[in-house]
């Protein structure tokens, strides 16, 4: 989806994603189990709940999940949705990313399979320049957004390790997400700080973005279950490119414990040629 603005290096996969980014963005809630594990009353910590939501995703293994990615700028708005699961012990996921329908002028658009590795974004279908039966691998630790908006959306393991970085965070009170009782959160995270913090299979990425967002704060609003899971989260981003992007990126999980298969691809399926934009 997403736009290369910022003053990070790119090197040659920061300039596949580049022209990835463009051509998507164009182309296109009882209660957690807090510190006191009361039901019905605030955590006497929301800050240690909401830094705890990775790690409690990780006890519980997997999940499926929905993304939305939406951006806004000079009076347009695009929203590309995934689907799809992510295996948070083993740090890996897969999502269909679907591109509005409109975006290129065509009635149908093909989703683009993502699979989400350490250190790496795989793409297929990604779109022109690229053969149908090959894939297009990213190194995320280049792109200056770590892969936060960049493939149109967030990785779901990388959406909650975010979440250590909390700086200042509220609790709204108690509401329903899919039908699930859930605790409300409201603050901003730092991505520097976020990636000091974070497991080694994502720290990269997250330094990458530090170094790459022009500003480390990241509103965001945050739902857990009773066992601080992480059901819902929603962060906001800004760019400045020829004019303010803002991007929102909701992630919505679910099916815990579905097992979730990840099958990277053959190095010879890999596309090693020229992207066009």
């Amino acid at each position: 989806m997403v736009v290369h603005q910022h003053r990070r290096r790119r090197g040659r996969a920061g300039e596949v994603m580049l022209a990835a980014g463009v051509t998507l963005a164009v182309a296109v809630t009882g209660g957690c189990a807090g510190a006191d594990g009361s039901e019905g009353k605030p955590p006497a910590d929301p800050a240690a709940v909401v830094r705890g939501a990775a790690d409690a995703l990780a006890k519980t293994g997997s999940a499926r999940a929905r993304t939305a990615m939406e951006m806004a700028t000079g009076g347009t708005r695009v929203t590309i949705r995934g689907e799809g699961g992510v295996d948070f012990k083993n740090r890996m996921g897969q999502l269909l990313v679907m591109l509005p329908a409109d975006v290129k002028g065509k009635a149908e658009h093909r989703p683009i399979t993502e699979l989400l590795v350490p250190g790496a974004l795989y793409m297929k279908n990604r779109g022109s320049g690229v053969p149908d039966d090959k894939w297009v691998r990213v190194d995320t630790t280049t792109l200056a957004d770590g892969n936060l908006v960049t493939g149109g959306a967030t990785d779901p393991l990388v959406a909650a390790e975010l979440l250590r970085g909390v700086q200042e965070v509220s609790y709204v009170g108690e509401t329903e997400v899919a039908g699930t009782k859930v605790r409300h959160y409201r603050g901003t995270t730092d991505i520097g700080r976020a990636a000091g913090s974070a497991s080694p299979e994502v720290r990269g990425a997250l330094e990458a973005a530090a170094k790459g967002f022009s500003k480390d704060a990241v509103p965001f609003d945050a739902y857990l279950d009773e066992q601080g899971r992480l059901r819902k989260v929603r962060h906001r981003f800004t760019y400045v490119n020829n004019g303010v992007i803002d991007v929102s990126s909701t992630t919505l999980l679910y099916g815990f414990g579905t097992p979730v298969t990840v099958v990277l691809p053959e190095s010879a399926d890999i596309y090693a040629g020229k992207i066009a934009d």
